[in-house]
């Protein structure tokens, strides 16, 4: 991993205790999610987090946004600090950057950029709920950003297994390395 560690940062994104929860099995995610930030922070490679969030009410859903505005009530009648809780097991060390994010890319609506490019970071790694959420919207965007991008498929998850599948095996690879987070910490 030596070679791939420069100018590198694991992104985990959406790891948020009540994501993880909706997510079969979600034992083996957050265990192999575990497992990646434990070589990352062996290699020295910074563990970004990212969490999705709101203000208290809920303003910035916009009732034309299909995805979130079925759920505003729900966001804006809960505790968004309890909601940005990152699952206890895999949850940020002092020192770790934890970024608020509006939508569902890791970009959108929040300072993810500022902070990549403050730290010279030119590659990213993603691992994350859902697959056709955070990770497909990251991944397309900061492909248009000129980032290298690998993509941790066994620290991702979906709730629909065959769309995680199609996405890490035929749609991701033209865009990103897919590897395996055993793969990965090989290499």
């Amino acid at each position: 991993m030596e070679q791939n560690t420069q100018n590198t940062a694991l992104l985990v994104m959406d790891m948020q205790a009540g994501i993880v929860g909706r997510i079969p099995n979600s034992s083996a995610l957050i265990s192999n999610v575990a497992k990646a930030i434990a070589a990352a922070r062996q290699n020295k490679i910074p563990v970004i987090y990212i969490v999705v969030g709101f203000r208290e009410g809920a303003p910035e859903i916009s009732i034309n946004n299909k995805g979130f505005s079925a759920s505003k009530q729900l966001f804006a009648d809960m505790s968004m600090d309890e909601f940005m809780r990152v699952d206890a097991a895999i949850a940020p060390l002092g020192g770790e950057i934890t970024i608020v994010k509006r939508r569902v890319s890791a970009f959108t609506g929040s300072d993810l950029e500022v902070v990549l490019r403050s730290q010279g970071i030119q590659h990213i790694i993603l691992t994350g709920i859902a697959t056709s959420g955070v990770v497909l919207s990251t991944l397309r965007e900061a492909a248009d950003k000129d980032y290298r991008i690998t993509v941790l498929a066994n620290c991702c998850a979906d709730g629909d297994e065959e769309v995680h599948s199609v996405l890490t095996t035929k749609v991701f690879p033209r865009q990103a390395e897919v590897l395996t987070m055993e793969e990965w910490s090989k290499q």
